[in-house]
């Protein structure tokens, strides 16, 4: 068991961190970042000063080339499960507590692709950390850190180009454009994530183009271009693979089938104020995977947004009761605040 100050001691000690009168101690660092899903550096308000270098840094320099050389396509597979692990895990139970795992995972891939030579090692360890840097993105997203996510969204985007993986490059600027829908830009969004689908190109597969489109949708929708937004869902369709199948084989992150894709129609239409969103939705809901628990909680909304639009506030606020529980249990900052913006309307 944790033993930490009583509540009133707790009080003394917030206003004494703020004010910089009291050093955060390791054991309440720990927690204040699972509670707040912050890094160490940005708990602390500045970065770990860097060691000063030795006189002469060759020897060093060198071992570090080194050490990258012995980057096999194993170790680059490691790093791959850990990120799939990360995945999962960020999944079922939301990303605010695995922030330090996450900034240790990319820092271990940032370090490996900054020494690594030659091209043959460097683009397998690049494609691996556009991976995990769009996971780790979303995750910042997730909880309210945006300016880390746009950073994380950045360089998976660089290491993309670095790996010259158009796929994960198309995804990483794709989901970027939801930091920009998020901070009012719905537009500006709508622009850049169409560039991500040409980023992609012909080497984009048939389910991530059917994700790229319901993206597509979903923004058109909260920039108020309907007619965009129907396009975009119909394309969507067209382009997704028949079959239960949701993985894509050749982009572990996405998961997309026609239940998935009954839910984005559901939440696009539900934006939009149409009446079929709660049809779309409720197929979606008896769908829906039970181990994407952030996922039902958007799901939730999209249910409650859609029966608010049709003057059903019981229907509405039973389904952000659930939302709000689910929202809790995964630490999600940003559908806390979709949840309090809906809530607001009753």
């Amino acid at each position: 068991m944790l033993t930490i100050a009583s509540t009133a001691s707790l009080h003394v000690y917030v206003s004494e961190w703020e004010n910089g009168r009291r050093p955060i101690t390791e054991r309440y660092a720990k927690i204040l970042r699972a509670l707040l899903g912050i890094t160490d550096d940005e708990l602390h308000g500045g970065h770990t000063a860097p060691v000063p270098p030795e006189a002469d840094g060759y020897d060093e320099l060198v071992n570090r080339i080194d050490a990258a050389r012995s980057v096999s396509l194993t170790m680059v597979k490691t790093f791959m499960d850990q990120t799939e692990l990360l995945r999962t895990v960020d999944r079922q139970m939301g990303a605010a507590s695995l922030i330090d795992q996450m900034t240790g995972h990319l820092s271990t891939l940032e370090e490996a692709l900054t020494f690594a030579v030659l091209p043959d090692t460097r683009r397998p360890v690049a494609q691996a950390l556009a991976g995990a840097a769009t996971l780790a993105a979303w995750q910042a997203l997730d909880v309210g850190a945006v300016e880390r996510a746009w950073r994380h969204y950045e360089l998976g985007k660089h290491a993309a180009k670095e790996a010259d993986a158009p796929m994960y490059l198309a995804h990483a600027t794709a989901e970027q454009a939801y930091v920009l829908c998020d901070a009012g830009r719905p537009a500006v969004a709508v622009e850049l994530i169409r560039d991500a689908q040409s980023a992609g190109g012909k080497a984009t597969s048939p389910r991530l183009r059917a994700w790229l489109h319901a993206a597509e949708a979903e923004i058109c929708a909260k920039a108020d271009m309907p007619d965009d937004c129907r396009r975009a869902l119909d394309d969507a369709m067209q382009c997704l693979p028949s079959g239960a199948e949701a993985r894509d084989p050749d982009m572990l992150s996405i998961f997309l089938n026609e239940g998935h894709l009954s839910r984005w129609r559901g939440n696009a239409l539900a934006l939009l104020g149409d009446d079929d969103a709660v049809d779309s939705l409720y197929v979606a809901l008896d769908a829906v995977d039970p181990t994407f628990i952030r996922a039902t909680a958007g799901l939730r909304c999209d249910l409650a947004q859609a029966h608010l639009a049709r003057g059903e506030y019981d229907q509405a606020t039973d389904h952000l009761r659930q939302a709000r529980l689910l929202a809790n249990r995964t630490g999600s900052v940003r559908h806390r605040r979709r949840i309090e913006q809906l809530t607001q309307r009753l």
